[in-house]
């Protein structure tokens, strides 16, 4: 390790990117060629990216996503009806930026949840916040919350949260109150941050899966409006990929007591 004052000045000022390439170049003599505003440069540029990285990491972990989801491994190949170009372009934020939403719905399988976390990873990479959320555990976290005073701190956070996923919509019935508190939470982020909702139910069916007419209006009002959908079909991506049962063998009965031959024995 480099023992130099700039260093430890570096290390204590947790500027650890700098001191790290400072000792690196210390260590890699065909860099001394360089001039000093081509190495500070050099260090400048480490200090940013261990700062972009750390920061990345931890978005990631408070968004809690399901599944570890990243652009570079989504398989296109798969018969299943997605867009790639509409897909591509949400990739690059801009959705985020203008705060709309995405709807990605399909039959069980497909990839729903799998995309939507590789869109809220994307958007952890430029820069934004996002949480993961299946809707039947959020609204049953928001009727506790009623109860124990959390209602608005909880409310608040969810509104600040710049990229939302909302998994599992329309997989249960809702009560009055569990639809007033999702006509909340979208209002409450309505033309100021974004969604994904994820679904195995057509946009079409919302409306009717929601029950209430009036309160289904304004819910719906405030999510399929500048919203991006996605229809995906095709058969269960886990179905596909699991692995095919195994034949009998053929020595299958061998070292089963069962299967021994008896041996008979006579007398003298």
């Amino acid at each position: 390790m480099l023992n130099h004052p700039t260093y430890e000045r570096l290390t204590q000022l947790r500027l650890t990117g700098m001191a790290k390439a400072l000792a690196e170049q210390a260590q890699t003599p065909e860099l001394h060629a360089l001039s000093f505003e081509e190495r500070l440069g050099l260090l400048v540029d480490r200090e940013a990216t261990e700062r972009h990285n750390r920061q990345t990491a931890s978005r990631l972990r408070r968004a809690r996503l399901k599944q570890s989801a990243v652009a570079e491994d989504i398989d296109y190949r798969q018969p299943r009806g997605l867009d790639r170009a509409l897909f591509r372009r949400l990739l690059t934020g801009d959705w985020v930026r203008a705060h709309q939403n995405v709807l990605l719905t399909g039959p069980t399988g497909v990839g729903k949840t799998y995309l939507a976390c590789a869109l809220a990873n994307a958007a952890c990479r430029h820069g934004y916040s996002a949480l993961y959320q299946r809707l039947p555990r959020l609204l049953a976290e928001l009727r506790l919350a009623h109860a124990d005073g959390r209602y608005l701190k909880l409310m608040a956070a969810l509104a600040k949260v710049e990229v939302l996923v909302l998994d599992d919509w329309g997989l249960a019935v809702l009560d009055d109150e569990r639809r007033r508190d999702l006509l909340e939470v979208l209002d409450e982020r309505y033309q100021t941050r974004a969604t994904v909702v994820t679904s195995q139910l057509p946009v079409a069916h919302w409306h009717d899966a929601l029950g209430d007419p009036t309160l289904a209006d304004a819910i719906l009002d405030r999510l399929v409006h500048h919203a991006h959908p996605l229809t995906l079909s095709g058969e269960s991506l886990r179905k596909l990929k699991s692995p095919p049962p195994l034949a009998p063998s053929l020595d299958s009965g061998r070292g089963d007591p069962e299967n021994l031959p008896t041996v008979v024995t006579t007398g003298p």
